[in-house]
Formats: C-alpha cells, sequence, structure tokens
C-alpha cells in the first residue's frame, strides 16, 4: 500500500479575489469544484487573471468539498479554487491512470472522512493519509488497460442514451415547434393552469434509516432517469402529498450547481412507494409526456435562470407557476406519448447493458483496489 502524499504532490486550491473573476478570457481558466466538472476534462466558463493556486496540463483535479471524490483531468494550466485540489502523479511510481481508478474506489472512503456543518470537506492531510495499493508499474498499466476498455464501453452505452435524447428532442420540434419561437402559434398558457406542482418533504438526519421510505433527491435523477444508486430512506411520518405517483416529473429544485437546477426524470413503474425530498419537487400534469421534454429546453432554462443563478441556485413554486409555454391539444400530446414510449424500450435494453458493464466494472476495481490487496 501506498500513501497518495508518497506517490504524487497534493495542490489545495485557493480561491482568489472575485473581481479578478472574468468572462472575456483574461488569465487563466478557473476552476471552483465539481460544477465545472464534465465527462474528462473541465468546462471553462470564467477566467482569473490574478490566479493564487494553479494547477499543470494533465494534473488530476478532484474535488475535495461536496460531492467529494469527482474526478477530471486538467487539459490546460488553470487556476484551481478551493472546492478542488490538483494532483501531479510521479510517473515513477505511479501509472496516473491506475492513480485515477484508485480515486475512483475511494470514493466512499473519502466522504465519510469530510467534515462540515453546511458543506463536508477533505483537508490534504485526509487526502496525503489515503492509501492504495502499488503494485509494478508494468501490473498497474495492465490494469488500468483493463479497466479503460469497461469504461469506454460505458461512455458508449452512455453516449447511445444521449443521443436518443436527442432524437427525442428532435421530434418534440417537429411536431410542436421550437417553444421559443412557438411557429405553430399555439395557445400560450402558465404552467400552473395545467399542473400542479410542490416542494417536498423536509427531515432531519435521525430520521434516515435503512428499513424506511425511499425519499428521492437530486443524486438519483442520472441522464433524465431515475437512478437508485445513492439511495436514503426514512423512517417518519410522510404525509401523502409527498409521495410520489406514475406519471409525475420529478424536479431539482435546489442545487449547488445552477446547471442541475430544474433538471428532471420521469416517475413510472415505481416497485415500491417512494417520497421526495425538500430540494425536490412533482410536477403533475395530464400533459406531463409533453411537460418533460419541455422542462429540458433551452425555452425553459430561460425562463428559471433568474432562479437558477442566484446564490442559493433555486426555483420556487412561485417562479414555476409563472412560467409561460405553448400547449397542444391531448390527442397531439398522445401521439408524442407513442413515440416516447418507443424510444423508452430501446433505452431499457441500452440501460440493461450498462448495468451489467457497470456491475463488471465494480467487480473489477474490487478485485484490483478492494481490502483484500491489504
Amino acid at each position: 500500500m501506498a500513501r497518495l502524499g508518497e506517490i504524487c504532490s497534493i495542490n489545495m486550491g485557493q480561491s482568489p479575489e472575485s473581481s479578478t473573476y472574468n468572462a472575456a478570457g483574461d488569465g487563466l481558466p478557473f476552476f471552483q469544484g465539481n460544477a465545472d466538472f464534465s465527462e474528462l476534462h473541465p468546462t471553462v466558463r470564467v477566467w482569473c487573471n490574478a490566479p493564487i493556486k494553479i494547477a499543470k496540463p494533465n494534473d488530476i483535479l478532484i474535488s475535495v468539498r461536496a460531492p467529494i471524490g469527482a474526478l477530471n483531468i486538467a487539459d490546460t494550466e488553470c487556476c484551481i479554487g478551493r472546492g478542488l485540489a490538483a494532483l501531479t502523479v510521479n510517473p515513477a511510481l505511479c501509472n496516473q491512470k491506475y492513480l485515477w481508478y484508485g480515486l475512483e474506489n475511494k470514493v466512499e472512503e473519502l466522504n465519510s472522512k469530510g467534515t462540515g456543518s453546511t458543506f463536508k470537506a477533505i483537508s490534504k492531510n485526509i487526502l496525503s493519509e489515503t492509501e492504495i495499493p502499488l503494485p509494478p508499474l508494468t501490473e498497474q498499466e495492465s490494469i488500468s488497460t483493463a479497466l479503460d476498455k469497461v469504461s469506454k464501453l460505458i461512455v458508449i452505452r452512455k453516449q447511445q442514451l444521449a443521443k436518443l435524447d436527442e432524437l427525442v428532442k428532435a421530434r418534440f420540434v417537429e411536431l410542436f415547434g421550437d417553444p421559443a419561437t412557438n411557429p405553430r402559434n399555439l395557445e400560450i398558457v402558465s404552467l400552473s393552469k395545467i399542473a400542479v406542482f410542490f416542494n417536498g418533504l423536509t427531515y432531519t438526519p435521525s430520521d434516515v434509516s435503512k428499513d424506511g421510505t425511499i425519499v428521492l433527491r437530486s443524486s438519483n435523477i442520472q441522464n433524465g432517469m431515475l437512478d437508485f444508486t445513492d439511495t436514503v430512506r426514512v423512517s417518519c411520518a410522510i404525509k401523502d402529498k409527498y409521495m410520489v405517483q406514475d406519471n409525475d416529473i420529478l424536479m431539482c429544485s435546489r442545487n449547488g450547481s445552477a446547471r442541475l437546477v430544474g433538471k428532471v426524470a420521469p416517475i413510472s413503474n415505481i416497485s415500491e412507494p417512494m417520497c421526495f425530498g425538500a430540494f425536490m419537487m412533482i410536477v403533475r400534469s395530464k400533459y406531463a409526456p409533453y411537460l418533460l421534454t419541455y422542462f429540458q429546453t433551452d425555452a425553459f432554462r430561460e425562463q428559471i435562470k433568474t432562479g437558477a443563478t442566484t446564490t442559493i441556485n433555486q426555483i420556487t413554486v412561485q417562479m414555476l407557476g409563472n412560467v409561460y409555454l405553448p400547449i397542444p391539444t391531448i390527442q397531439e400530446v398522445e401521439e408524442y406519448t407513442g413515440y416516447l414510449n418507443h424510444i423508452e424500450k430501446c433505452k431499457l435494453t441500452i440501460r440493461q447493458g450498462l448495468d451489467k458493464l457497470e456491475m463488471l466494472k465494480k467487480a473489477l476495481m474490487q478485485e484490483y483496489f478492494g481490502e483484500r490487496k491489504k
């Protein structure tokens, strides 16, 4: 076993003065935390002309504040804020991709060591003391190659799902037109006229129970679908209004990342009673299939932009009630629903393959980085 501090240098981020931020490309790209991460490399949204902590190209960037453990690789010299740390690997001791997978396997452990009342965070010392198995470089490379093959197949499956989502959006525009311009001159109504929506259950840490009722949170919306990888259950009194129903739309109403505010997933074929948390909303309407796609359009995001870019990044019930959108006939919605059902069958097949690949990767990670390696 080897400590991270022995195989790489650890550069903890520090936020520069806000007056040095800009959107004009002056200075270095500035990444503040997990919200700037994409699949592999962070997305530049802000620059800083007076950086304090600088990461090098090819450094591994790790989120050290909630959510702890998310990973990206710097593809250019950049400024890092206090939500990130940059790891520069010693290539004589460790294969960089091997370290990436080793860190992936440590996410749960790192989160368990996070401290803080509002947002959990980990220190440089915790990172430095974190251990991973360190076999010879040739074995590290072999392990990385095996995990790369599975990871690439997982990415392909996710891309296939994304392509199907693009087809859905294209069909939506083909049938109804761009909601921003409303070329079909459909009737414009407020969302409150065709749907009901309300916030979710407030609960305390003492309510969390292994045998309670599932409470849906932002992390349960992944790629536009419900995901139960990170599931919380609560044992407390739950009013009927907080219990989800088939054909509901689950929406994230508050999040640390503005781009995640307003993300949605359909509720369908639920296998057991479930409720939803305080930072979520349920939207209930006979137009649900139409609304599900509308909520993913630029037209909707433009209308919620004010709430999704404030300090607390949220959409209120009042704001959602003030959203105006074009509405087709129920007959047209039913036609569109048939198309969605066909796409959903295709997505189900792909997701089943994706689940098997992710189980395989998990098994390999346990084999290479699990307790028996100690």
